[in-house]
């Protein structure tokens, strides 16, 4: 059965904003055997379900079996099929990429939190449900505040942090998201995409249109869209996120685990001055600040990202 991507508030913030999609998910499928996750790919890859503590999570394993796995957080309105293809299946090449939609997000049952810190308890619940006991984990945007929750809570199960798009609790920038949104008001999803993720200059805008075409390739056992509930919560946890604190810098300062910070000079949504904080205040930071991009510069960047980000996680 084929389903249009409905129109949100928060979708309209990130990625594939109005693909067609297939679904033909199965509840509870049997885990692949190895051979089938060494050839899987971004477009190919099986969408299976696990129980997290009552609620059917759907995920998808791209890439190499062994080794340390690497969980991939997507940003506010996003699901499986808004990650650019470019960027998982690159990362997939050397390593096992796990992608998956949080508590009621997407193809994933549930209710979705109204908090960053029960997301990042979801994600922990769900890396555990997996039987991971070590994980490097990506956040893109919302989700690089995900991620932080998540090695701040739990160190010992984070092995690497990459962040990507981001920035701390009181992110500069960020509360003036509202009127970011409603400058969005009356563009078609690939000019909503572009002016959000991109900058003005024809590379950059070339990029995007590469990138937005990357994202729309996967038609069969396409993943759900968000409800308008579900994006509109997420809003809400993260416009929360962009309230003031005082100590959000200082908090940082406990995380010891590696972090690569990847950030757009022109980030439109999270001042690339975030990325800076971020990066003085962590004790094993690495910052890559990729001129003329914006909020999605690691798509636009997509091969200077992969080779950086494997270079990071084989260290």
């Amino acid at each position: 059965m084929k389903t249009i991507r409905k129109f949100s508030v928060a979708s309209l913030l990130f990625l594939s904003l109005f693909t067609v999609v297939t679904v033909s998910c199965s509840e509870e499928s049997e885990p692949p055997t190895a051979q089938e996750i060494q050839n899987n790919d971004h477009q190919n890859a099986k969408t299976q379900f696990i129980n997290v503590k009552g609620n059917s999570f759907a995920y998808r394993i791209l890439g190499k079996e062994g080794g340390i796995p690497l969980v991939m957080l997507p940003g506010l309105g996003g699901s499986m099929d808004d990650w650019d293809p470019a960027i998982t299946d690159g990362l997939a090449q050397k390593y096992k990429v796990i992608i998956f939609d949080n508590r009621g997000v997407a193809s994933s049952k549930g209710t979705t939190p109204n908090s960053i810190q029960e997301m990042a308890d979801d994600a922990v619940d769900f890396i555990q449900a997996l039987n991971l006991n070590k994980v490097n984990i990506m956040g893109f945007s919302m989700g690089g505040f995900v991620a932080q929750r998540v090695v701040l809570t739990h160190p010992t199960l984070i092995n690497k942090v990459i962040l990507t798009g981001t920035g701390p609790k009181g992110a500069i920038g960020l509360s003036d998201l509202p009127g970011i949104i409603a400058g969005t008001a009356g563009l078609s999803p690939e000019e909503s995409f572009l002016k959000f993720g991109f900058t003005q200059s024809a590379e950059s805008i070339a990029a995007g249109k590469a990138a937005y075409t990357r994202i729309q390739r996967r038609t069969t056992d396409r993943d759900l869209p968000l409800t308008d509930a579900s994006s509109g919560t997420q809003l809400t946890a993260v416009l929360n996120w962009a309230q003031p604190d005082a100590n959000a810098l200082t908090e940082l300062k406990n995380i010891k685990n590696p972090v690569l910070i990847v950030h757009g000079e022109n980030d439109l949504p999270v001042s690339v001055q975030n990325a800076k904080n971020m990066a003085q205040n962590l004790e094993h930071a690495e910052l890559l600040i990729f001129p003329d991009s914006g909020h999605a510069s690691f798509f636009q960047n997509h091969e200077k990202f992969v080779a950086k980000t494997t270079e990071f996680l084989g260290k």
